[in-house]
């Protein structure tokens, strides 16, 4: 996708307990495919004292083990790990998700439509025809932070967030899409809803839907019953 970033990657010592990497200054496809090649790379090699990692925008935090690994050690592998440039080889799971836009779920959908000068119904056509890239959970669990939004969609946040947010609710917020799964507060801007579980507590394999990599479709459906159905995956 590219070479690496000038100044990148460093490693930041976090106490005695984590690192992060960083792998450039920016939100970008070609530093998400390294922070993925990356977490893949530490899955591969399962280093001792590595307890689990986090990947984020353009980092990822490596949670150890003190007491069972030298930190001059494990820092200087990490560091050479990173410098390796790998890239994501494989993509993750493509996700569709269905999603009503009937006005009561779309509070904002109008004035979205009008700060973009378009339709109602061409901002949820251009929605639809967009494949996102789960870049990170994070907020909430379940909540995935999904780039790609086009440009012609792109909002601030509300200057006054919302005190309470419903579960399933699909938002956008400058060049960001994400579905909130639990009721919450929120300041992003929300067009449409889905009855999908994006979190499952019961599942310790996989309790949220979405992971860093994923890719996700939207579909438009008539109901929220509609949108409740079993969401569809391929490879």
């Amino acid at each position: 996708m590219g070479g690496p970033v000038a100044g990148f990657p460093r490693l930041l010592a976090l106490g005695d307990a984590a690192y992060t990497v960083e792998f450039g200054g920016g939100i970008a496809p070609e530093i998400h495919a390294r922070v993925l090649g990356f977490a893949a790379a530490l899955a591969d090699l399962a280093l001792p004292g590595v307890i689990e990692w986090v990947p984020a925008f353009r980092s990822v935090t490596v949670h150890v083990d003190p007491d069972r690994v030298a930190p001059e050690g494990l820092a200087a592998d990490l560091l050479a790990l990173a410098r390796e440039g790998r890239e994501a080889t494989a993509s993750g799971r493509r996700r569709v998700v269905p999603v009503c836009f009937d006005d009561e779920f779309a509070p904002d959908l109008p004035d979205v439509a009008a700060h973009c000068g378009l339709a109602r119904e061409a901002v949820i056509e251009r929605l639809c025809a967009t494949e996102f890239s789960a870049y990170m959970l994070g907020f909430l669990p379940g909540f995935a932070y999904l780039g790609g939004l086009p440009a012609a969609l792109e909002m601030p946040r509300l200057a006054t967030p919302r005190p309470r947010v419903p579960a399933g609710s699909l938002a956008i917020a400058g060049r960001m899409a994400a579905i909130y799964p639990w009721d919450s507060p929120g300041g992003w801007r929300l067009l449409g809803r889905t009855g999908v579980a994006l979190f499952d507590a019961g599942n310790a394999a996989r309790p949220a839907l979405l992971a860093p990599g994923d890719r996700v479709c939207f579909r438009a459906v008539a109901s929220l019953a509609e949108a409740a159905e079993a969401v569809q995956a391929r490879p």
